[in-house]
């Protein structure tokens, strides 16, 4: 269990930096950061989660991962 949980942070901070890489390339790099959010957030809203008793908090685990990984990205320094 530990080596799939090792994995999977590795997964979080690899995407992470991908989506941190094309945010700088944006003109408004905050706004493509906030409508990407948004975007996956509904994705995981409309995600049909079959087989688990209670799937309402598997999606709000996952809606928290989603909060966490886009609250480490920090908007640009101005320097």
């Amino acid at each position: 269990m530990d080596e799939l949980n090792g994995k999977l942070i590795a997964c979080q901070i690899l995407i992470t930096g991908l989506i941190a890489r094309v945010a700088n390339e944006q003109r408004d790099p905050l706004r493509f950061l906030t409508d990407f959010r948004d975007e996956i957030r509904a994705v995981v809203n409309g995600v049909n989660i079959a087989g688990m008793e209670n799937s309402n908090r598997v999606r709000a685990v996952a809606q928290q991962s989603i909060d966490e990984l886009f609250s480490l990205m920090k908007p640009p320094s101005s320097d």
